[in-house]
């Protein structure tokens, strides 16, 4: 997507880039009660690795290429343990599909129409 095809991607059956959405759930433990310093870190990773994103109340939507969704990912919890966090635990869900193009705002689009909005 960003790279111009420079470097190895996970391709899907037919050679096409595999696109992900994840959800992922960062819990930074042992730096006290707030995390949004953390979380605000993570954050900056994303959009530097030009990735779209949904923050919300317990995580954070990220959707785009499989590669760089999971290097990102991998940056952050190498970012908050170098802010001094000593444990980083993460919940991550995430899907692919390859039968056509769906983006986060598509999905919340089609539950939208169902009802009635």
């Amino acid at each position: 997507m960003r790279d111009g095809g420079t470097r190895p991607r996970d391709n899907g059956p037919g050679g096409e880039i595999v696109q992900v959405i994840a959800d992922l759930c960062l819990i930074p433990i042992g730096a006290g009660v707030s995390v949004s310093r953390e979380i605000a870190a993570c954050e900056r990773i994303f959009a530097e690795a030009g990735l779209k994103v949904n923050l919300h109340a317990y995580g954070t939507n990220i959707e785009g290429e499989w590669d760089e969704v999971f290097a990102a990912i991998k940056r952050c919890h190498e970012v908050v343990h170098a802010m001094g966090v000593p444990r980083v635990s993460s919940s991550l869900r995430f899907g692919t599909r390859i039968d056509r193009v769906q983006s986060m705002d598509d999905k919340v689009r089609s539950v939208k129409e169902k009802l009635g909005g």
